[in-house]
């Protein structure tokens, strides 16, 4: 692991799950509404709403509730919901790490890491997934045993299009249907989050860091992935993709002996709090 100055926020790993949430998951009522609200078929009737003119009414008081600078943002007129979530972020907003040998983030996000043990299993909020879960492909994730799993956890608030860490080659992209569960804490008390979610993974080929493994989580009603289909030979810093409506969550595996992380971050891991990352921010090196 790398030595860092303490230059990072660190945050409660519990996100706060609103009254509607605690609804959904903790009474019987809700746990029966919640079969519906998970059909694939209700996320698709939500995100034609959200890409309609009518959904505009909700922009405002969204941003104002999750305090968005949106100074930060392209200063423009918004179709509908979806098409302020998605908004572009200014250039010189976020600046990308070229340095060959710095791990950047992909994203902003809330990042916790894991060592993957012998088992190839990772721990989130006392619940436990092993890797073949996410990838529904045992050889794959045999490759991963004793590497890294980074976890970055999006929400609202954050900005939800991401970018490639380095430079590379996409040998494999991979698409897994599943039920569409909310990644707040609560509901990792009652379900596998995780592995039910729809989820899509790419396998990239990088310059410096090897072969990883890049996979983008879909959540509660949208959580719809949108991904560069016309990518091959990618670039650091170049945008990989967005999430549309819906909190989601990126998940980036690292084989044994490719990467240190930044020692800050995996001691907030370990003491149960998040780190606040921005996309192209230095999180690691090259070993």
């Amino acid at each position: 692991m790398i030595e860092t100055e303490n230059k990072y926020e660190a945050i409660d790993i519990c996100e706060k799950d609103t009254l509607s949430v605690r609804f959904l998951y903790n009474t019987s009522v809700g746990r029966a509404f919640l079969k519906l609200l998970i059909k694939p078929s209700l996320s698709k009737f939500v995100g034609k709403y959200m890409n309609s003119k009518l959904s505009c009414v909700w922009i405002k008081g969204f941003i104002k509730r999750n305090s968005i600078d949106m100074s930060q943002y392209e200063d423009r007129k918004y179709g509908s919901f979806n098409d302020f979530f998605i908004r572009k972020i200014l250039p010189d907003k976020r600046s990308v790490e070229l340095n060959p040998n710095a791990l950047i983030a992909p994203c902003d996000s809330k990042l916790s890491v894991y060592k993957i043990n012998s088992d190839s299993v990772f721990s989130i909020k006392h619940s436990s997934y092993t890797i073949n879960d996410l990838l529904q492909n045992e050889e794959i994730s045999k490759e991963y045993e004793n590497g890294y799993c980074f976890i970055y956890r999006l929400t609202t608030d954050d900005y939800h299009r991401y970018s490639h860490i380095d430079d590379g080659k996409i040998i494999y992209i991979k698409y897994i249907n599943g039920v569409l569960h909310t990644v707040r804490p609560i509901a990792q008390n009652r379900y596998p989050i995780f592995a039910q979610n729809s989820r899509e993974y790419t396998i990239i080929e990088t310059e410096n860091f090897g072969k990883i493994v890049q996979i983008e989580i879909g959540a509660l009603l949208i959580g719809k992935i949108s991904n560069n289909k016309e990518q091959t030979v990618v670039k650091r810093g170049e945008e990989k993709g967005m999430f549309e409506f819906g909190g989601s969550t990126i998940v980036v595996l690292f084989k044994d002996g490719t990467i240190a992380p930044d020692s800050q971050i995996l001691a907030n891991t370990e003491n149960d709090k998040e780190t606040v990352v921005k996309l192209g921010m230095k999180i690691g090196e090259k070993l």
